[in-house]
């Protein structure tokens, strides 16, 4: 089993930046792909980024590119998200999963861990 705990979220004004991390526990993430997730109130959980396990490869959502980077550090088991120029419609609950399955990445169906999530507000 792999325990993910995100931190790091918060109420920002919009152009801000916060950086978001994930640290796994349980069993080492090394293998696996991971990925981060947006849900906002009354829509689905929609995909934002993901890494390959050894951070080589990388996928983001169209809105995100040039804005976020994610990033890993398995010396400490966490993953990051890096989210700059922050716009209101950031606005949501962020989400850290792990994949030990193929792609797509952009899928949540793919992804076999998940954590509690974060709030992200971006006020304007």
């Amino acid at each position: 089993q792999v325990q993910l705990v995100e931190s790091g979220g918060g109420l920002v004004q919009a152009g801000g930046s916060l950086r978001l991390s994930c640290a796994a526990s349980g069993q080492t993430v090394t293998r696996y792909a991971m990925g981060w997730f947006q849900q906002a109130p009354g829509k689905e959980r929609e995909f934002v980024a993901a890494i390959s396990w050894s951070g080589a490869n990388t996928d983001y959502a169209d809105s995100v590119k040039g804005r976020f980077t994610i990033s890993r550090d398995n010396a400490k088991n966490t993953v990051y998200l890096q989210m700059n120029s922050l716009k209101p419609e950031d606005t949501a609950v962020y989400y850290c999963a792990a994949t030990y399955t193929s792609s797509p990445w952009s899928a949540p169906r793919t992804y076999n861990y998940w954590g509690q999530g974060t709030q992200v507000t971006v006020s304007s």
